[in-house]
C-alpha cells in the first residue's frame, strides 16, 4: 500500500470508483489494486514460512539497529512478491523506491536512483533477471560496501569516480531465478519461495477483498472464483472485479455463483481457470500431435504465441494441475489434461511417456 495513504483517503477513493460510471480510469483502477494490498503480515494470507523468516529477520535487525540484508524473492508472477516488499519497507518504517530490471537500461539510471535514496530506503526491482550486465556488475559493489564506481572518460583518461551511498536494502523479485548469475545470487543474505495458494487461502483473499470493495457476495460465489483463480491471488482479485462489474451491469446487488459463472464464461474462462490460450495448447497438443511429446517452438508456431509466454505464464499452471508434462523430449499432455478438452488419448502410451 503506498505510504502515506490513511485508511480513511482508501475507503473514500475505493467508494469513489465504485460510484464512477462505466468509465473507470487506468489510475483508479491502479488505486484500487493498492488498496486491495495487505499492509501487515497479519493480512498477508498464505506464505507462511517467507512470512515467518521475514519477521524473524526484521524483528532482529530493528534490535541491533540495522538496516536488513538484502532480500531475493522468487517464484511465480501474481503470488505476492510485490506486495510483500511494501510491507517490509512498512515493518522497517521505511520508503521504498520501486523499478524494474527492464527499466534499468544503463548504468547511470541505476546511479540516479541510487544517489537519491536516504539512510534505510529500500530499492525494489522487480523482475531483476531482466537487468543489462552492466548494470548488474555496478550493484554488487552498491550492494557490498554501499559505494556506486561511476567511469568518467575512456579509454587511457578514463578515470574512476567512487561515491559512497547511504545504507539501504536492495529487495530484488524474479520469476526466473535461474536467469541470475551465481555471483549476483550469493549477493543477497536472505532467499525466499513463493508456492501457489490453495484454494481456501484464495477464498480468504477474496472474501477480504470483497469487503473493501463493499461487494456483497454469496459464499458459493466466492468459491466460484477461488476455483478459476489460478491459485493466483492477482488472478482471483482480477476475476473479483470483472464479475462485480457484471454483477452491476446486470442491475444485482449480490453476486451470486450464477453471476460468478456468467462472468467467467464472458471472459472464457472455465471452471478451474483455464483461458482460451490453455485449452489451445491443450488441444494442439492432444490432436495435431497425438498427446506429444513436442518441442516448445513448435507448440509456439502452431498456437501462435510468444515461447517465453507459453513457459512463463500458461505453463506453470498447467502443470500444477498435472494437464501438462515436460519430458526430455518435449512437452507431453496427460490423458487428464486431454479429456479436459474433450480428446481421448491412449493412457499406457501417454503415462509410459511422462
Amino acid at each position: 500500500m503506498p505510504t502515506g495513504y490513511s485508511s480513511q483517503l482508501i475507503l473514500y477513493k475505493i467508494q469513489q470508483v465504485m460510484s464512477t460510471k462505466p468509465e473507470k480510469t487506468l489510475e483508479d483502477e491502479k488505486f484500487l489494486d493498492m488498496a486491495l494490498r495487505p499492509a501487515t503480515f497479519d493480512d498477508y494470507v498464505g506464505q507462511e514460512r517467507a512470512k515467518r523468516n521475514l519477521s524473524i529477520l526484521i524483528g532482529a535487525a530493528k534490535k541491533r539497529g540495522e538496516p536488513l540484508e538484502h532480500i531475493l524473492i522468487h517464484g511465480p508472477s501474481g503470488l505476492g512478491k510485490t506486495t510483500l516488499a511494501y510491507i517490509i519497507s512498512r515493518q522497517m518504517n521505511s520508503s521504498l523506491r520501486i523499478t524494474s530490471g527492464a527499466a534499468l537500461e544503463k548504468a547511470g539510471d541505476l546511479g540516479s536512483i541510487l544517489t537519491g535514496l536516504n539512510e534505510g530506503d529500500f530499492l525494489f526491482i522487480d523482475e531483476v533477471h531482466r537487468l543489462n550486465k552492466l548494470v548488474e556488475e555496478t550493484l554488487y559493489p552498491a550492494m557490498e560496501n554501499y559505494k556506486l564506481d561511476i567511469i568518467i572518460g575512456k579509454g587511457n583518461s578514463a578515470k574512476t569516480l567512487q561515491i559512497q551511498l547511504p545504507k539501504f536494502t536492495l529487495i530484488a523479485a524474479t520469476t526466473r531465478i535461474s536467469l541470475l548469475s551465481n555471483p549476483f545470487r550469493s549477493r543477497f543474505g536472505a532467499s525466499y519461495k513463493l508456492d501457489f495458494y490453495s484454494e481456501k487461502e484464495i477464498q480468504k483473499i477474496i472474501n477480504r477483498s470483497s469487503k473493501l470493495l463493499k461487494i456483497k457476495t454469496e459464499p458459493e460465489a466466492l468459491e466460484t472464483i477461488a476455483a478459476a483463480s489460478r491459485f493466483t491471488p492477482r488472478t482471483a482479485n482480477k476475476l473479483l472485479k470483472r464479475a462485480r462489474d457484471y454483477a452491476q451491469s446486470e442491475g444485482k446487488e449480490t453476486m451470486t455463483a450464477g453471476l460468478a459463472k456468467e462472468a467467467l464464461n464472458l471472459l472464457e474462462i472455465d471452471s478451474l481457470g483455464l483461458e482460451a490460450t490453455d485449452r489451445k495448447i491443450l488441444n494442439v497438443i492432444a490432436k495435431n500431435f497425438r498427446g506429444g511429446p513436442v518441442g516448445l517452438k513448435t507448440v509456439a508456431a502452431v498456437t501462435a504465441e510468444d515461447e517465453n509466454t507459453i513457459e512463463d505464464v500458461y505453463e506453470p499452471y498447467l502443470l500444477q494441475i498435472g494437464f501438462l508434462a515436460r519430458t526430455a523430449r518435449g512437452r507431453v499432455v496427460t490423458p487428464e489434461g486431454a479429456k479436459h478438452v474433450g480428446i481421448k488419448l491412449d493412457e499406457k502410451i501417454q503415462n509410459s511417456l511422462i
